[in-house]
């Protein structure tokens, strides 16, 4: 669907449609709150997925789930009217589940800043074990030692080979 802009376009037409004969065409007392999330057309426009969500509990979501089962025909007819197109698509509703993912990563933040702020009072008037770098030494204060002056050494001894400098090999061919 993503790619086919007349899926995307039948999509949303399909979405607006659905909302609004819930909203006034639909008379079944089971319907709770229902929110259309998305419709996904499949590529020859035959097939139409519909998401929604529903507020309330296990039990709404059961009872709206059997609501959309039962108005399924007439929801269609409904599509095929203001689609105007040859073929309607088939509608099937799938509850969506953002929600419920929405909640997971909320109770996940919560979570992780109650972490946090455990961490922060555990910190509090504690100090580096080594200081405030540990891999600093006294030795090093006057830059003796540095990585930076090993790889210019190493640089040094490159140069004087490639400028011909004489290097003497031994007799397996090593230099010495």
């Amino acid at each position: 669907m993503t790619g086919n802009p007349r899926s995307r376009r039948i999509a949303d037409s399909i979405k607006k449609i659905v909302a609004t004969a819930l909203d006034s065409r639909v008379k079944d007392p089971r319907l709770g709150w229902v929110t259309i999330t998305d419709v996904r057309v499949s590529g020859d426009g035959q097939q139409a997925s519909v998401f929604y969500t529903v507020f309330g509990g296990e039990e709404e979501r059961r009872a709206t789930a059997a609501a959309l089962k039962s108005s399924t025909g007439m929801l269609r007819t409904e599509v095929g009217k203001g689609l105007g197109i040859r073929l309607t698509p088939s509608l099937k509703f799938f509850e969506d589940a953002i929600p419920e993912t929405a909640k997971t990563i909320d109770d996940l933040l919560v979570e992780a800043r109650s972490r946090d702020a455990e961490l922060a009072r555990y910190k509090e008037g504690k100090e580096y074990a080594g200081g405030e770098n540990p891999y600093r030494d006294d030795a090093d204060a006057d830059g003796a030692g540095d990585i930076d002056d090993i790889g210019a050494e190493a640089a040094d001894d490159d140069a004087a080979a490639d400028s011909g400098a004489a290097v003497s090999e031994g007799e397996d061919g090593e230099r010495a």
